[in-house]
Order: structure tokens, then sequence, then C-alpha cells
């Protein structure tokens, strides 16, 4: 479940294919004239990024590898194909508002990313989640992006009047400069709370270990000499998490507590047992 988890907040915030991974910048930039349009995109695109996802999973260990790519492109063109032929024939408008990018599907670098990077190494279950999750990212990026076109640029939001009518709409907006514009304000944006969110998450955790450190850069920390609540020991083991360190060296004092316990008592039963056979010798010295 946590993988599942992982795959599904990724894709939506940490691994956001417009916003962090900045991939598919030409359907984002072309179609985003309207929150509709963006909406549309975003949905076809998950549909056959998850679909492609699970037949590739499935099928990971019967593709050769050195025909590995042809043969995810021929899976992928195949539900790009069967997904545009239901397009004209049950939304014919949206079908003609996107156009070529339809059919364009089959190069996206997130559907081939994917399926190189996650699809071909997984199970199927995690594979179809993390198609879910990264194209749920996409469609909220290229739904917000068209939102905010579409309101500064018409003064509306899925064809719904929401300036007043006073509002002059800037135009610029819903042209080709104005996807940059908001693109480029939005990834500002996104960078903002991601980075914020990760801060946050580093003083909680700097917190829990008592230590006001925030960076977690012991190795780099002017004051790593003087610290009493190091996060990085120069023996730590690489790969093991804060917590995991913890524990190690918790369980490493109580060791060289018992061993300390351990090497006393052993010296005192050595003095006790010294005491015996000189009181023995001096016995037997009276004796004679």
């Amino acid at each position: 479940m946590s993988e599942i988890k992982d795959r599904l907040v990724g894709g939506l915030f940490k691994e956001n294919p417009t916003f962090v991974l900045l991939l598919g910048m030409c359907p984002t930039l072309a179609v985003t004239t309207s929150a509709i349009n963006g909406l549309g995109m975003g949905l076809t695109t998950m549909v056959v990024l998850t679909l492609s996802n699970a037949i590739i999973s499935a099928l990971r260990k019967v593709i050769p590898d050195r025909v590995r790519i042809p043969a995810f492109i021929v899976v992928i063109a195949s539900f790009v194909t069967i997904i545009e032929f239901l397009m004209k024939g049950f939304l014919p408008s949206l079908n003609a508002a996107l156009g070529i990018y339809i059919p364009l599907i089959v190069v996206n670098c997130i559907i081939l990313g994917r399926a190189e990077s996650y699809a071909s190494k997984n199970g199927v279950i995690n594979s179809i989640f993390d198609g879910i999750g990264m194209g749920l990212g996409f469609t909220m990026a290229l739904t917000i992006i068209g939102a905010v076109r579409e309101l500064l640029g018409a003064g509306e939001v899925f064809a719904i009047r929401i300036m007043p009518a006073s509002y002059v709409p800037v135009r610029i907006f819903i042209m080709a400069p104005g996807a940059f514009f908001v693109l480029a304000a939005l990834t500002a944006a996104m960078n903002k709370i991601r980075f914020s969110l990760e801060a946050k998450g580093k003083k909680a955790e700097a917190a829990k270990f008592g230590s006001g450190c925030v960076d977690l850069d012991c190795a780099n920390c002017a004051d790593a000499g003087t610290c009493n609540h190091k996060f990085i020991d120069t023996d730590a083991v690489p790969g093991e998490s804060l917590e995991e360190g913890a524990k190690r060296r918790e369980a490493e004092k109580e060791e060289a507590k018992k061993e300390v316990k351990e090497e006393a008592k052993a010296e005192e039963n050595s003095s006790d047992s010294s005491e015996e056979t000189q009181d023995t010798a001096s016995e037997e010295k009276e004796d004679k």
C-alpha cells in the first residue's frame, strides 16, 4: 500500500510531469487555451499511460531487451488509435480542438519515459497506479494552466463567465506567449510550495531527534564539532535512515554497557579466585 500511495502522491506533487519534471511541454503549451482542452488532453493521456503501463509491465519478461523501445511504441500506438476513434465518435468537438496532439501522444515523452523507467521494471499493479498518478498530475497541471489562461484571456473558466462584465480580457494569455508566462508562474509557485513542505518535513524530523538542525548535513555544518545531536555519523551505514541510525546507536550503547558489566564481573571473579588461592597457600605454609 505504501508503494501505491507513493506512486499516486509522487505523480501529483513530488514528480509532477509538468511542474517538476518539465515533460510533455509541446501539448502543455499548445492545447491549454481553455480549461476543457487541458482536462480532455490530460485525461486522454492518463488513460493511454495507465493501459500501456499495465501491458508493458505484464510483458516485461517477454519483450526482448534489444527491441523494447519499438515494442513500447507499438503498445502505446495501439491504445492511442483506440482512444482517437472513440473521441471521434463520441467527442468530436474535443477531438477537433485537440487536433494533431491526440496522435502525437504516441511519442509523448511522459508515456515512453514511464514505460522505460518504471513499467518495464515493476509489477502490473504498481505500474497501473504509477500511470494513474502521473496521468492525474499531468491532467491537474494542464487543467490549471488552461483555467488560468482562459480566465485572464477570456474572463471565463469552462465556458462559465467568472470576471465581471467590465473586465477587459488580456488576449495575449490565450495566445502562444501567454502559455509561457502562465507555465513559468505556476512552476515557480509549485516549486515554492514544494520547497516549503520539504523544509517543514526537515524541521519536524529535526524536532523528533531533539536538535535544531534543519539542513541535516553535518558533513558541511560549521557547528558539527560541537553539536551533541549529530544526524550523520562518520560510521553511518549507507542508505540508513535517521530512525534506523538512532536505533542502531542505541543498540550499540546497550551492547557497550553489557560488555563493561561483563568485564567488571570477570575482573571481580578473577580477583576473588586469586585471593582464595593466596589464602590456601598461606594456610598450607602455616601447617608445614
